[in-house]
């Protein structure tokens, strides 16, 4: 039977913790809509979860579907890129 060492276990330990760091610096779902919401002024209407970033759909006054991408670790949001109107 194997045990691990404590040095082992420390290094586990130590490994853990910086992903848990890594991960609550990143920002949800709803702080990706609501700063997308801020920079594009309109209604979001999909929130999409993808590798690095979040992909948010947003629906302007004029009719226009904007999507935007939020980056998950810095929270900036990357130029809006316009599609066609839904009918």
């Amino acid at each position: 039977m194997l045990t691990a060492t404590p040095l082992m276990a420390q290094q586990d330990t130590k490994e853990q913790k910086s992903k848990q760091q890594s991960r609550s610096t990143d920002i949800n779902k709803t702080q990706a809509a609501d700063r997308a919401r801020q920079q594009v002024k309109g209604r979001v209407l999909k929130v999409e979860k993808q590798k690095n970033q979040y992909r948010v759909k947003v629906l302007q006054k004029s009719g226009r579907v904007v999507s935007v991408d939020v980056d998950k670790n810095s929270g900036k949001v990357k130029q809006p890129t316009k599609q066609k109107k839904e009918k």
